[in-house]
C-alpha cells in the first residue's frame, strides 16, 4: 500500500490477473419482495388474483391449468413493479424494493446465493455486469448497486475498495492524481454495465443488432429472455476487451476470466451452450466459469467451467 496525492494506493493490484462478472439480481444476489400479480385458478373454480415471488413465479410460469396473466391489462400489469415510472430514480420500485432487501439480510435474513462474490467483486474494485429480466433504466440499477455498497460492506471494506480503485487507476490509467471518493467511485461504476433485458432501450439495442437481431425476431416468446442474456453477456465481454485495449491492459497477456451466475437453470444453460458455440471460439483465450445458482442446498451454486482451461481461486 501506497500513499499518492494524499491518498491510500493499493498498488499491488498491478499484479493481478484479469478476472471479471456477471450476475443476474433477482434471488442470486438479492431476494427482492417484489411481486408479480397473477390470477389463480381457485377449488371453487374461480380465478382470482394472486401475486407470487420470484422464486415461486419460476416454479409456476408453466402451469397454465392453474395461473394465468390478469385478463386486465395482461403482462403489462403482472410486471409493472419490474418497470421504471416517470419520476426520480429514487422513487422506483426496484429502489424500493432494493432496500427492503438489504434491510432484511442486515436483521439476519439470509441473502442470495452469489452475495457475497458481490461483495468480493466491490471490494476488490473487479469490473462486472448486472444482467436482469427486468425493465429498468441502466441508471436505476447502477443507483441500486450503490446502495448495496452502503449497505452491505463495512467501513472498512469501503476504505479498501477505494485504495483498489485507485491502484487501478494509478497502474491502468497511469494516474497520479486522484478525484474525491465519489467522483473515483463514479468512474468505477461508469466501467461497469447494466443491463436489463426487458427495457425498452435494451431492446432497441439487441433489435438494431446484425445478428441477435434476427435471431430475436424468429424466436420464441420462451426463448427471447435466454437470447437477451447472451446479447448482454457478449455485450460485456466486448466492452472488456475493448477496455483492456484502450490501457495496453492485453498486451501483459494476463489470465482472463469470466464469470456468469444465474438462478434460473434455463439461462445457465442456454448461456452455457452459447459460449460454448460461440464466444469460446471468438475469445479463445477467455476462460468462462457459469454458476447455476437455482439449487437453495448449495451454498454457492453448482460451478460449470465452460470454456478454458486455467483454473483460478474464487472460479
Amino acid at each position: 500500500m501506497r500513499v499518492i496525492d494524499g491518498r491510500r494506493v493499493n498498488t499491488q493490484v498491478a499484479g493481478r490477473d484479469f478476472k471479471y462478472y456477471v450476475f443476474d439480481w433477482d434471488d442470486n444476489i438479492l431476494h427482492m419482495p417484489t411481486r408479480i400479480y397473477l390470477e389463480k385458478l381457485c377449488d371453487d373454480g374461480v380465478w382470482r388474483p394472486a401475486s407470487v415471488s420470484t422464486s415461486t413465479y419460476s416454479l409456476v410460469r408453466g402451469d397454465s391449468a392453474h395461473y394465468r396473466l390478469p385478463r386486465n391489462g395482461g403482462r403489462a400489469a403482472a410486471f409493472r413493479d419490474f418497470q421504471d415510472v416517470p419520476g426520480d430514480i429514487a422513487n422506483q420500485s426496484f429502489i424500493r424494493d432494493t432496500k427492503a432487501a438489504l434491510r432484511r439480510i442486515a436483521a439476519g435474513e439470509t441473502p442470495g446465493p452469489s452475495f457475497e462474490t458481490m461483495r468480493k467483486t466491490l471490494r476488490e474494485g473487479r469490473i462486472f455486469a448486472i444482467v436482469t429480466a427486468r425493465g429498468h433504466a441502466p441508471e436505476t440499477i447502477r443507483e441500486a448497486v450503490r446502495l448495496f455498497i452502503d449497505s452491505a460492506l463495512t467501513p472498512a471494506e469501503r476504505e479498501e475498495m477505494m485504495a483498489n480503485l485507485r491502484g487501478y487507476r494509478w497502474w491502468l490509467d497511469n494516474r497520479t492524481t486522484f478525484g474525491t471518493d465519489a467522483e473515483e467511485l463514479d468512474y468505477y461504476l461508469s466501467m461497469c454495465r447494466y443491463h436489463a433485458v426487458t427495457s425498452p432501450g435494451f431492446k432497441e439495442r439487441m433489435a438494431d443488432d446484425a445478428d441477435f437481431g434476427a435471431r430475436v425476431a424468429a424466436a420464441t416468446s420462451e426463448r427471447r429472455p435466454e437470447l437477451a442474456k447472451e446479447f448482454a453477456i457478449r455485450d460485456f465481454v466486448e466492452h472488456l476487451v475493448h477496455m483492456l485495449e484502450r490501457t495496453g491492459g492485453l498486451e501483459l497477456r494476463r489470465p482472463m476470466s469470466v464469470g456468469f451466475s444465474d438462478d434460473d437453470s434455463g439461462n445457465v444453460n442456454a448461456v452455457s451452450e452459447y459460449i460454448r458455440d460461440e464466444l469460446a471460439r471468438r475469445f479463445g483465450s477467455v476462460k468462462f466459469v457459469v454458476y447455476d445458482t437455482s439449487d437453495a442446498s448449495l451454498a454457492n451454486g453448482r460451478k460449470v467451467t465452460v470454456a478454458g482451461q486455467l483454473d483460478l481461486p474464487g472460479f
